[in-house]
């Protein structure tokens, strides 16, 4: 998978690559056990400080996104299903509002959302 960094977003670098892993691994581009770059070759190849990238993997592994083999590399985690069940639907309704916010501010007729949200749902891999 090709990492991108766009250094005019107004969004960090760390969070920019954070958010492409998890994205790869939602869409299935990036699977269980599959190694990562290092730290060091993945800061040379989008040219950035090893810090950063050392704050977005340090990120994913507190999140379960990613698992560190000491000496070895870095990993995609497999899935895990910590959290109960309340404590994922909590956190998914706080993104649907973010969602359903902009929506409404941006005038979007709710048919057409969920529409789009089908649409979009069929690029992800789902588990369940």
């Amino acid at each position: 998978m090709n990492f991108q960094i766009h250094l005019t977003s107004d969004v960090p670098i760390y969070q920019q690559l954070g958010q492409q892993i998890r994205a790869g691994v939602a869409r299935g581009r990036l699977s269980h056990g599959q190694q990562l770059p290092s730290v060091r070759e993945m800061s040379r190849l989008l040219v950035v400080n090893p810090n950063t990238i050392a704050k977005a993997y340090t990120e994913l592994e507190r999140e379960g996104v990613l698992h560190t083999r000491k000496g070895v590399g870095v990993f995609i985690a497999a899935p895990s299903t910590e959290l109960t069940k309340t404590a994922r639907k909590k956190r998914l309704q706080e993104k649907v509002d973010d969602l359903l916010t902009e929506a409404v501010y941006l005038n979007y007729p709710l048919g057409e959302l969920k529409d789009l949200i089908e649409t979009r749902a069929k690029e992800y891999v789902w588990n369940v």
